[in-house]
This record gives C-alpha cells, sequence and structure tokens, in this order.
C-alpha cells in the first residue's frame, strides 16, 4: 500500500514537473514570438524562363539581433552533378535555405522585379512555432525536395507553412473552393507575351492541367497565395477573429516587364490565321504554272521546314510523355497528329524540291501526301474525342495551326488539278 501511495505521488509529481515545464517552454516561446515579425514576400516575374511565374518565400525579422531572413525553397544549382540530365527526366531536386532578406531584395531590385511584403498578423508562440520548424526545414537531412511545377514548388511549400500556422484554416477555406482558371490557363496568363513558347509550352501539356481546379491548386503561383492571404481571416487561439494579413508593404515596381495577365489569351484565332495562310500558300505553290520548277522547290523546302519543327515538337513531346516524370505532359492527344513520324516530310520534301529525276519525285510527293493525309486525321480525331468525358484538352491553338496546311497538302491540290482537268476537257 505504501509502494503504490509512492508511486501514485511520483506520478503527480512527474506530471506537475512535465506541466511546469510545458508552460515556462510555452512562455518563452510568447516571449520570443513578441520580437519576431513574419512576412510573405511575393516577388515578380523575371527574365528567364523558369522565373515568368514570379517566386515567394517568408521572412522573419528579430528585433532582438536586428537579423532579417528570407526562407526560400526554390534554391537549385545548374552545377550540380547530372543537373541537365534529371531536369530532361522531370526529376529536380529543389532546396530550402536561407539568407539576409536585404541580399535577395537587393537582386530582385537590379533584376527589376516587383517585391511585395504581407506581414502575417499571428500569435507570438505560433510565429515562434513556423519559425522553428522553418530552421528545421534548412537542414541538410531537410532541406532537399523533389520539385513539381504545380504540385510541390516554392509557392505550395509557403502555402502549407501559412495553413499551418492559421491551425488549417487556409486548406479548409479554400481546398474544396472552386478555382478561377485551369492550370494551363494559368501557365498562359504568364507567357502570353512569348508566341513561341506560350505555343510549345501548351503544346507540350496535356489533358490533366485542363480539369477544373480548385483555390488551394491555383496557389501553385505565388501571385495567386498573395491574393488569397491579402483578405484572409481566422479565428486565433484566444477565439477572436483576426485578419491574417495586418499590412502590405510594395518595396518594388517592375517598370517596362509585360503585365501578367488577368485573364489567359486565346490564341487559336491567330493560330487558325496562320494555319490558313500556309494553307494558301501551299496551294498556290503546287498550282505554280508557269514557274512550276521554282514553285516546287519552295513547295518542297516548306513542307521539309514543317517535317523538321514538327518533327522536333513531336519527338521532344514523345519522349516527354512516355520516358520522364514531367506527368503534365502525359495524356496528350496532340501525338494523335503530331510525332516523330512528321520527320519523315523532311527527307521527302527535299527530294521532291531538288532531286532531278521526275518519278523520285511523283514517289516522293505520293508519301508526302499519304502522311498529310494522316496528320489531318489524327488531327480530327483529336478534335472528336473531346466529345468524350475524360478526353478534353484544350490544344485549339495547335490544331488550327497545323490542320489547314496538312488539309491542303493531302487533298486540295487534287480537288484544283481535277477541276482543272475537268474544264480543259469541257
Amino acid at each position: 500500500m505504501i509502494r503504490l501511495s509512492l508511486l501514485v505521488c511520483a506520478l503527480f509529481a512527474f506530471m506537475g514537473f512535465s506541466l511546469s515545464a510545458r508552460t515556462e517552454m510555452d512562455e518563452r516561446n510568447a516571449l520570443r514570438g513578441e520580437y519576431l515579425t513574419l512576412k510573405a514576400a511575393v516577388v515578380g516575374p523575371g527574365d528567364e524562363l523558369y522565373l515568368w511565374w514570379g517566386h515567394i518565400g517568408l521572412v522573419v525579422e528579430d528585433a532582438l539581433s536586428g537579423e532579417s531572413r528570407f526562407y526560400d525553397w526554390g534554391v537549385f544549382n545548374f552545377e550540380k552533378e547530372n543537373f541537365f540530365t534529371n531536369f530532361a527526366l522531370g526529376r529536380l531536386l529543389y532546396s530550402c535555405a536561407a539568407g539576409p532578406a536585404e541580399a535577395n531584395y537587393a537582386r530582385n531590385f537590379k533584376t527589376n522585379r516587383d517585391i511585395t511584403l504581407y506581414t502575417l498578423d499571428l500569435p507570438p508562440e505560433v510565429k515562434t512555432e513556423i519559425f522553428l520548424k522553418m530552421e528545421n526545414n534548412i537542414l541538410p537531412e531537410n532541406r532537399d525536395y523533389w520539385y513539381h511545377h504545380f504540385k510541390d514548388n516554392c509557392s505550395t511549400r509557403v502555402r502549407d507553412f501559412i495553413d499551418l500556422a492559421v491551425g488549417g484554416a487556409f486548406k479548409e477555406r479554400y481546398g474544396e473552393a472552386p478555382g478561377r482558371f485551369t492550370l494551363r490557363q494559368h501557365v498562359r496568363r504568364h507567357t502570353w507575351f512569348s508566341p513561341f513558347w506560350d505555343w510549345l509550352l501548351n503544346f507540350l501539356m496535356g489533358r490533366d492541367i485542363d480539369r477544373p481546379i480548385t483555390v488551394w491548386e491555383e496557389m501553385f503561383l505565388p501571385s495567386e497565395v498573395g491574393r488569397n492571404i491579402a483578405g484572409f481571416r481566422y479565428t486565433g487561439p484566444d477565439g477572436t477573429e483576426r485578419k491574417l494579413v495586418s499590412s502590405v508593404e510594395v518595396l518594388n515596381t517592375a517598370a517596362g516587364r509585360p503585365v501578367v495577365l488577368e485573364e489567359p489569351p486565346r490564341r487559336w484565332t491567330g493560330s487558325l490565321a496562320a494555319g490558313l495562310c500556309a494553307a494558301a500558300l501551299f496551294v498556290f505553290l503546287t498550282l505554280g504554272g508557269k514557274k512550276q520548277k521554282l514553285f516546287r522547290t519552295l513547295s518542297g523546302l516548306g513542307q521539309a521546314f514543317l517535317g523538321l519543327f514538327f518533327g522536333t515538337a513531336g519527338s521532344l513531346l514523345f519522349f516527354m510523355s512516355f520516358f520522364t516524370d514531367h506527368d503534365y505532359c502525359y495524356h496528350n492527344s496532340n501525338l494523335l497528329f503530331v510525332n516523330p513520324l512528321f520527320f519523315a516530310a523532311l527527307p521527302l520534301g527535299l527530294i521532291c524540291a531538288f532531286s532531278g529525276g521526275a518519278a523520285r519525285r511523283f514517289r516522293a510527293g505520293t508519301a508526302l501526301k499519304a502522311l498529310w493525309t494522316c496528320v489531318f486525321l489524327g488531327g480530327l480525331l483529336s478534335m472528336v474525342i473531346k466529345c468524350f468525358p475524360g478526353f478534353y484538352q484544350q490544344n485549339q491553338a495547335t490544331q488550327a495551326l497545323i490542320m489547314p496546311a496538312a488539309l491542303a497538302l493531302s487533298f486540295i491540290p487534287r480537288w484544283f488539278l481535277m477541276l482543272k482537268k475537268g474544264a480543259a476537257h469541257g
């Protein structure tokens, strides 16, 4: 009985000590947090392609030490072993690091990028908790992670820390809320000013990024994090509602840089105009008349160029779709009409342009017509399958660019020649 009493007393003493230690720790964390200011730093687009979607980090300002540190989840190194091989294969190893905030701001001033700071209104103990977790995140054993353009990047990491700071209320509010645009449309809001890269990136991305997404998923973009935290309110540990952002400070506004569109552009009309012009040119060259040799050469060179350009694009898409971890390229209906077979137009077009033998030119021309017929029918199939659930892909710009020329090169010259012969016989 005495032993039992002693055991109970020891247990209560231990519980009291643990409670006292926990209380003391909470008090120390709260005291430290009083001197910390936590900010989300949203940086606008930069010059390089991988910077077109902006950047974001968390800044901790310590009034006691006078230090201000920028926590960055977008760190990578071109010099790292096998970097470009891993990049091509979609295996991007990124890291988290922390450095002086002022140096980070200075680099962005120098490169003419927007910088906006959102001061987060959080209880002192929460600020300390987030600070300690970020410090733990930059340790060598924790700092590396496998980057994903849409699911795990610098922006989603900051989003998740903010959600942690407000006890999960951020995801609860936005986890099921319908987003404004699809992933593709958000990407194109940032690429509109470069027609080539806008088309190529749009061409490479498959139908999986055309589904409706939530506001939570939209925050793969730094600007969307800033947009959504600005007006967010949450209930603090004391039960009172408070605004997450207490102040917004614009440190720099970029001058002369292309703006990010509020809505994605519509490219298919311009692509259709280009496709129709190419089709009309090929029809004209095919029915050359007196300058038949010159026009035949130009037509062959034009078809060879199409084979080289779209063959390269189709081969890149084929590789990314089946042999890499770039999962946003999977399930891409562009492969139905733009694939490595397009390369066949390169030698065949050169034969039609430069071969002196009529029989050889005829065989090459026949093979080209068969190729363009397959391209057109593949494009037609890619349009038809949009009608079936789960097969919709926003690739109208690619279809509009390629299909008119493919139709002209496969069918239209035959119709014109038949009409011409019929008129002559009549």
